[in-house]
């Protein structure tokens, strides 16, 4: 008897969970008073959809209420999410799109920088929740010296970023059909203070953050293999094709001192 039970409570379960799921397709259970499974559907959806809209601030203002609400109900209906923690739900809505909403026919109407946009709002909010800790042990000024015979070290709360959209300029006055020339690169960080912030790079900037990334101090290659400010930016102007590496190298020096002076570099370590 109390396994039959057991299976009557674990059918009700699932019948509820569809309900609030989809309530314009899936009927409530029996037995259930409308008002109060009304209170569940609405505090269940304006719970979820709140967080989402705080998480997505952009996207949600260039989309009308109609629009938004149906996305997001969709999203609650047909996305089976792999975390119960409300601080996961925004990744949970970026898999969202990147999945069942881009292969569903609501898609041909989404605007063509949606999953860009989404995914930079989404970073913002993972750097600022992100348990990674800001390496606390290295000083706060270099020689110019230094910084070239050195190994820089890159914070591991700074992602370096390529779009195809200028993703930190869209809103609702700016919704571009067809993607720029040239990309947008972006650097996302959190500094000393914990404070989220960008820098708008360029292409030389980005290669080279990438080069500290995978070749500089904590990039898993042993520490007698990582390559000091100078290699890395002779490094860079092989891949470039500069026709004058030493002034690539001499140029390279500033950049280095400003990733340092943001952050985005941690510090540099003797080689």
């Amino acid at each position: 008897m109390g396994a039959e039970k057991e299976a009557g409570f674990q059918l009700m379960q699932g019948y509820f969970t569809a309900h609030l799921r989809a309530p314009d397709q899936v009927a409530a259970p029996a037995g259930i008073e409308e008002r109060r499974m009304g209170i569940y559907r609405d505090l269940i959806y304006n719970n979820i959809e709140s967080f989402i809209a705080s998480g997505f601030p952009v996207l949600r203002s260039i989309f009308d209420d109609e629009r938004w609400h149906a996305m997001v109900r969709d999203f609650v209906h047909r996305h089976h999410s792999r975390s119960p923690y409300f601080l996961q739900i925004s990744e949970e809505f970026l898999q969202y799109l990147q999945s069942e909403r881009a292969t569903s026919p609501a898609s041909k109407q989404d605007p063509p920088f949606m999953l860009e946009l989404a995914h930079y709002e989404w970073v913002e909010l993972a750097l600022d929740v992100s348990e990674e800790q800001f390496p606390g042990d290295l000083a706060r000024e270099y020689t110019d010296e230094q910084l070239l015979n050195w190994v820089p070290v890159a914070s591991p709360l700074a992602w370096n970023l390529t779009y195809q959209f200028p993703v930190h300029h869209l809103g609702p006055a700016c919704q571009p059909v067809d993607p720029p020339q040239t990309p947008t690169f972006l650097v996302v960080y959190r500094n000393r203070a914990d404070t989220v912030a960008f820098l708008e790079a360029n292409a030389v900037t980005s290669h080279l953050l990438s080069l500290i990334q995978s070749h500089g101090e904590g990039s898993g290659e042993p520490a007698s293999d990582a390559l000091t400010g100078q290699a890395l930016l002779q490094r860079l102007a092989a891949d470039i094709h500069h026709p004058q590496p030493e002034q690539l190298v001499a140029f390279g020096k500033d950049i280095l001192k400003k990733l340092h002076s943001l952050d985005i570099l941690a510090g540099f370590r003797r080689g």
